[in-house]
């Protein structure tokens, strides 16, 4: 299979503070995969540099084919789609969600004075008929409930036919409702053979979506654990990359995790 990301020593340092320390991860097309650990593990700094949107301090991060430092990233950004807290913050409240989905044909935020062809406003809206927000089309970003918004971030992320597909905690301020029905969106999405190669960043086992066939475990910068998500999640690897001593429980496609005793 191919290599969709190849990141091998990438190291990222912010002054004296090092934030990924010496990762080295391959992901082939047809994988999904999830990262996971916990606060200040490296989890969006490594999608930061998955995106092309930060280059390594040192150690080597290839996209898509494409060495970060020897390629154009703007030429290589919009292959990759991405939904994360940040991008979500720079879109304008004011913006229809019709809008916000459609101006990720041209990579922007905010609808100015582009022209949309009819087969770009077909699929923004055959987007958000698939993650169930069509009919808030006319709606305005900034009136969304956050799950709503979530799911119109990943219709977005999904508007230029990524090869690759980022999701940045997805279900990050989500309540329970909210939480199951963006797990069943993103099942879907993993089921579909036509999909990119998908890598989910997340904190809780319990937002693992059916689907997910890999994960990486980060601790403190670095790769504690990667490869099948039967394989690599246990009780034994997740105590360890969270710190505490954990139980572990898998229900079907789905698990949960505790503090045991």
């Amino acid at each position: 299979m191919t290599d969709v990301l190849d990141l091998q020593a990438v190291t990222i340092r912010r002054g004296t503070t090092t934030i990924l320390d010496e990762v080295s991860w391959t992901v082939r097309e047809g994988e999904r995969w999830v990262v996971l650990g916990r606060n200040g593990a490296g989890k969006t700094t490594l999608l930061q540099v998955a995106s092309g949107r930060m280059h390594p301090t040192t150690g080597t991060a290839e996209l898509l084919g494409e060495r970060l430092g020897s390629t154009d990233v703007f030429e290589l950004r919009p292959r990759i789609g991405l939904s994360s807290t940040a991008l979500a913050d720079r879109i304008p409240s004011g913006e229809t969600v019709r809008d916000v989905v459609l101006t990720a044909a041209y990579g922007v935020t905010g609808r100015w004075r582009e022209e949309y062809e009819d087969l770009d406003e077909s699929r923004a809206a055959d987007l958000l008929r698939a993650f169930g927000v069509d009919h808030l089309a006319d709606r305005y970003f900034g009136t969304l409930s956050e799950g709503e918004r979530k799911r119109v971030q990943i219709a977005r992320a999904l508007m230029a036919d990524p090869e690759l597909l980022l999701l940045d905690e997805p279900a990050a301020g989500l309540d329970l409702g909210g939480r199951e029905e963006l797990v069943g969106a993103l099942a879907e999405l993993a089921g579909d053979r036509r999909s990119p190669v998908l890598v989910l960043v997340t904190h809780h086992v319990e937002e693992i979506p059916p689907g997910f066939t890999h994960l990486l475990l980060l601790k403190d910068g670095r790769v504690h654990a990667a490869g099948p998500l039967h394989e690599v999640l246990t009780a034994s690897t997740l105590s360890e990359a969270f710190g505490l001593d954990l139980a572990l429980d898998r229900n079907g496609e789905r698990w949960s995790a505790r503090a045991a005793g």
